[in-house]
């Protein structure tokens, strides 16, 4: 690892760091297969979904970035390819030939939840560790992204 500025150990930050690129790896598949929802949908929500889609998009691409940056501060690196990705994310295979909108909204909707089940994972570690502002960056993103697994499950009717 490399020098960093914060007081936590290297032994601390090394798994907080690794968890962390674990949760990139899951928002930036989650990512990409939100904007594939977005570019596909189509049906009588379509007016409604087609810009929500790109909300969550946009904002999980902040958090991506949020994640990516603090393991960098805490002395790792942030692993990001499309090929590691690939390698290494959770989230379940998008499938690519959905159009309807409501299938859309469910596919996303199980996948929020593979995404917040990881983040909820990876602020333990940073509890476990003590590290009070990568749980709070962490808690920010679970947040936001339960909101948006409710918006997703209201408009399922559930």
């Amino acid at each position: 690892m490399y020098r960093s500025p914060s007081p936590l150990s290297e032994q601390a930050r090394t798994p907080i760091a690794a968890s962390l690129n674990e949760r990139l790896a899951d928002g930036l598949d989650l990512h990409s297969q939100i904007k594939v929802a977005h570019w596909n949908i189509k049906g009588p929500q379509f007016a409604a979904l087609h810009p929500l889609f790109e909300t969550f998009a946009v904002s999980l691409a902040g958090h991506n970035d949020a994640i990516a940056e603090r393991a960098v501060t805490l002395g790792a690196r942030a692993y990001g390819t499309t090929r590691h990705v690939a390698k290494s994310s959770r989230i379940p295979e998008y499938q690519q030939d959905t159009v309807k909108d409501l299938d859309h909204v469910k596919l996303l909707a199980e996948r929020f939840d593979v995404y917040l089940a990881g983040l909820r994972e990876s602020r333990k570690v940073g509890e476990q560790h003590q590290d009070t502002d990568t749980v709070d960056l962490l808690t920010g993103a679970i947040t936001e992204f339960e909101k948006h697994a409710w918006f997703l499950r209201a408009t399922l009717g559930e």
